[in-house]
């Protein structure tokens, strides 16, 4: 045991243990442990990202939770990694280039240039998050660290690839999909935020060509479009419009072309809203998901009637990938930016005499939730997958296996499971995990080609899957067909798993070319808890720790993330990836803002820490952060934290100051009554903390461990405790022992309890208390990660040290009887530290240590016991159980001047009482402000309230 230095420097002992843990290898998991398993994946922060708030509080449950677990006897796997991140890692670079002057796109360097150029970004910067998240105190395994390009990791997402290749479930197609004109991408449904925009709708007028005239109006938000239209839409159902079905209306955009080529026909469509502008549909095939899903009905039925009109349908691309406008939409907007082709387009209408009108309108528009652009519908050929393992997922949440908390999220990931899409998978960037498809390119003709076709027809079927003629390619392959002899040109595609690469070198010797496409981010961290842990080699780390336990992320990716991991664990190893999934809130400012850069209210953790330590920002997260909503962060709430572990610093310090043997065993027949009640207050704290890790809701334990140490422990207990720690008497001696005792029971307990929310200053007090010394090395001796977590008290405990409800009562009500005590002092105006004389009038018998302990709480110079006391005037008065407690003012306030203060005091309260009482009585203030205002107007009702009762009380007293 080490003396505790006067004041608590975080910083240095925060260094101090981290370290201690990283040479010890305390975090380090045995998978060839007999303790029974608890593990948890970290959701990979980007290779890109530095702590933020958001950061610290999903990781602060995680580190809770882990070390919780070893303190319970488990083996714990706390799994790290990063994630490549894509987009957001290839932008980066590709803007650190352009700002240096090197390039003005990537095309300048090339493509394996650039991904070194990337690489050597990731070695130098890469990672700096996971050196913060070590500050925190982040109990991982390191060792373990896993990044979603690593090579182990890139051949499980190359494996995976290929066996849903086989299974069908990938395929490649032409299809409408929402593109990213700022990154050159194609977007998954989920990567798009959808925001609300105030815009315009235009009603322009197309007249029927075969009837000369007569004009159909049209209401539309995207003008620029109008080039691209191949149909115009009605309900067969909507008697204004179905007689003009199988006629054609002259497109009026663009102007030049001639007559025959604007004519476009009139189709009918069910799914043709009557209510939406006019009921008249531009359709737009190339630039809108559900004009595109109109056209494929429309080819379809062309093609079953013959129809050579409807049937060879075209889609006209109108808007390039960089959301430009092309030359198909004509001269006067060719190269124009598509917003500004929009304003362009309605002038020509309106030149034209069709733009009947223009009125503001508001509506969703989906913007890229990486570059915050407007995203573009668009046709293009990429890579889908068609969910495996969708029914098992679906069911594994409904039925209550597997956990969501807070529940309420169960229903959104059912509703989403119950409405899925196939997901595109490709995107058009360089940095990831690029598809492992190859197909033949402009080189593989003549002899290549032959030696290619031969060798496709010799390849093995493990690891590699071909198909024939999936999508065309500008290439020749002819394929003689079995079924009917004929000979068509399908080139092929060859999937190449990580076991059969050889091939892929052989083929493109033989001029086949990769595809140039990388996969989505999330194909591979779908796979993250299984593919972390060596998969597909059935590890002794997999075979223990999978399942994991618990999964901690924030509801935002609950689609691209946790679905998915659900769907590709029931696929890959045949059962959920976790048990229990809990959903953190977002962390904004006391406004409700969510945090950003550009609004400069997001503070940075590290500044955090360095100015209040670790474990306070950690404990002044997690007390406002009830389970699964959004907390309002408050620097505040972090000092607290500060102010916090100061008082646990100089509690301990205060035991250690009184001298004496550390953890001597406690004599029941010489406990008090205070004694008794604090050990039953840990009981109950003990028990509500469990319950609370049960339940998920971190907010209830802390504020359980700040209440009982505080309030129970320090305001009460330590507090009454120094009438017999404070006696210089030789026969107090061995009371003086026993109270120790008991501080030190609870102590040992509290840091325990507070070692999995205030990791460094637990550990720093369990080894300055000496409460170390005596455990077993693997139980709490080294650390206190691996000391037991505190049990309940059990009945034997209770009846062996005699603790029962009689003297928890006993207690609870002297201690009101003390509040009210010090209420006396406030209604008197008197300050808090001023010494003053009570008197008691006991209901029964008194013991000396009773009144020393009164005299205490009460910061008294004097406790006088009089049984038969008659108060005069200017004595305040209480009655309790304890008996009747007087204060007399006599020499200590001007009676005459203090009743006229009060006077005016119960005037004042009763005025302000009267003001926000009118305010809530009134249907128009109360119905209509919001939850927040009308709750911060009855707490002032309350407080006022209060302050009326205490200042009549003082009243009374002085006329008495």
């Amino acid at each position: 045991m080490s003396e505790i230095s006067k004041a608590y420097e975080p910083q240095s002992v925060e260094d101090k243990w981290y370290d201690f843990w990283l040479k010890q290898n305390c975090f380090t998991a045995d998978p060839k442990s007999s303790k029974p398993a608890y593990s948890i994946v970290i959701p990979p922060p980007n290779v890109t990202g530095v702590l933020t708030m958001g950061h610290v509080l999903n990781n602060t449950i995680q580190d809770i939770l882990a070390r919780k677990a070893r303190m319970d006897g488990k083996e714990v796997l706390w799994l790290p990694g990063m994630d490549h991140a894509g987009i957001a890692t290839q932008t980066v670079v590709e803007r650190t280039l352009k700002k240096s002057g090197e390039i003005r796109h990537r095309h300048d360097l090339g493509r394996e240039k650039f991904l070194e150029r990337v690489w050597q970004w990731k070695e130098k910067h890469g990672g700096i998050i996971i050196q913060q998240l070590k500050k925190l105190g982040a109990s991982c395994d390191w060792t373990r660290e896993r990044f979603t390009m690593d090579p182990e990791y890139s051949r499980c997402v190359q494996k995976v690839f290929v066996e849903l290749r086989k299974k069908e479930l990938i395929y490649r197609g032409k299809r409408m999909v929402n593109w990213c004109p700022a990154s050159l991408t194609a977007l998954s449904d989920e990567e798009v935020v959808m925001k609300e925009q105030l815009g315009a709708l235009y009603y322009f007028k197309v007249e029927i060509a075969e009837a000369p005239g007569t004009f159909l109006t049209i209401a539309t938000t995207r003008p620029e479009t109008i080039p691209g239209d191949t149909a115009v839409a009605v309900n067969p159902k909507d008697p204004r419009y179905a007689q003009y079905i199988g006629k054609h209306v002259i497109r009026p955009l663009p102007a030049e072309l001639p007559r025959e080529q604007k004519l476009i026909p009139i189709i009918g469509d069910e799914h043709v809203d009557f209510e939406f502008g006019t009921g008249v549909l531009k359709v737009t095939p190339a630039h809108d998901k559900a004009d595109f899903e109109i056209y494929n009905r429309i080819v379809a039925i062309g093609l079953a009637d013959n129809n050579q009109e409807l049937g060879g349908m075209i889609p006209i691309e109108v808007i390039d990938a960089a959301g430009r406008m092309t030359p198909s939409a004509g001269k006067v907007l060719n190269g124009l930016d598509r917003f500004q082709a929009r304003g362009v387009a309605a002038e020509l209408l309106n030149e034209m005499g069709l733009l009947v009108k223009e009125e503001p309108y508001k509506n969703n528009v989906g913007f890229s939730e990486r570059s915050d652009v407007p995203i573009e519908p668009r046709l293009s050929e990429q890579w889908f997958l068609k969910y495996p393992s969708m029914e098992k997922s679906r069911a594994v949440v409904a039925d209550g296996t597997m956990k969501f908390y807070p529940e309420r999220w169960a229903k959104v990931y059912d509703h989403w499971m119950g409405n899925l899409q196939d997901w595109c998978i490709s995107r058009q960037l360089w940095w990831g995990h690029r598809i492992p498809v190859w197909r033949p390119g402009k080189d593989c003709v003549g002899e290549k080609r032959s030696a290619a076709i031969n060798l496709l027809r010799n390849l093995p079927s493990d690891d590699i899957s071909i198909k024939y003629g999936e999508t065309m390619l500008d290439v020749e392959w002819p394929v003689e067909l079995k079924a009917t002899g004929k000979i068509e040109n399908l080139p092929p595609f060859v999937a190449i798993g990580p076991t059969a690469s050889k091939f892929a070198e052989q083929l493109e010797e033989l001029g086949f070319v990769q595809d140039p496409d990388v996969l989505d981010t999330w194909f591979s961290s779908w796979l993250w808890p299984f593919a972390t842990m060596g998969w597909p080699e059935q590890t002794e780390t997999l075979k223990k720790f999978y399942p994991t336990t618990d999964l901690v992320t924030g509801p935002d990716i609950i689609f691209f993330w946790v679905a998915r991991m659900i769907m590709a664990g029931f696929e890959y190893m045949g059962d959920l990836p976790f048990k229990n999934v809990y959903f953190s809130g977002i962390v904004r400012d006391k406004q409700g803002r969510k945090m950003s850069k550009s609004l400069g209210n997001s503070p940075d953790p590290l500044d955090l820490i360095g100015k209040y330590g670790a474990d306070a920002l950690r404990f002044g997260t997690m007390r406002s952060a009830p389970l699964g909503q959004d907390v309002l962060f408050d620097e505040q709430n972090v000092e607290l934290g500060r102010n916090f572990c100061n008082k646990l610093w100089n509690a301990c310090r205060f035991r250690q100051m009184q001298g004496g043997s550390m953890q001597e065993e406690i004599d029941p027949r010489l406990l008090t009554s205070d004694d008794k009640w604090i050990l039953l207050k840990l009981d109950a704290a003990i028990r509500e903390i469990d319950t609370a890790f049960a339940d998920y809701k971190f907010s209830d334990a802390t504020a359980t461990l700040y209440r009982f140490f505080w309030s129970e422990y320090c305001d009460w207990y330590i507090e009454a405790s120094k009438a017999c720690l404070s006696s210089t008497s030789a026969a107090d001696e061995t009371q003086k022992k026993n109270t120790l005792a008991v501080i030190d029971f609870v102590l040992s307990h509290l840091l325990r309890l507070f070692h999995p929310f205030l990791p460094f200053i637990s550990e720093e007090l369990w080894h300055g208390m000496g409460y170390s010394e005596e455990m077993p090395e693997k139980q709490g001796g080294q650390t206190v990660m691996f000391a037991p977590w505190p049990k309940a008290l059990d009945d034997d405990f209770k009846s062996f040290y005699g603790l029962n409800a009689a003297d928890e009562k006993f207690i609870e009500t002297r201690n009101e009887f003390i509040a009210q005590g010090r209420n006396l002092r406030r209604n008197a105006n008197l300050p808090a530290n001023k010494k003053v004389k009570f008197i008691l009038k006991p209901a029964g018998k008194t013991t000396a240590n009773d009144i020393e302990v009164l005299k205490l709480l009460l910061n008294a110079e004097t406790v006088e016991v009089i049984p038969d006391y008659q108060p005069g005037k200017n004595v305040l008065a209480v009655r309790g159980e304890p008996g009747e407690l007087f204060l007399p003012l006599e020499g200590l306030i001007d009676a005459e001047a203090e009743k006229a203060r009060l006077k005016k005091e119960v005037e004042k309260c009763q005025a302000e009482i009267d003001k926000v009482q009118a305010k809530l009585n009134n249907p128009n203030f109360a119905q209509k402000v919001p939850a927040t205002v009308l709750d911060e107007h009855k707490q002032r009702l309350a407080e006022w309230q209060e302050k009326l009762a205490h200042a009549k009380a003082a009243l009374e007293g002085l006329q008495s």
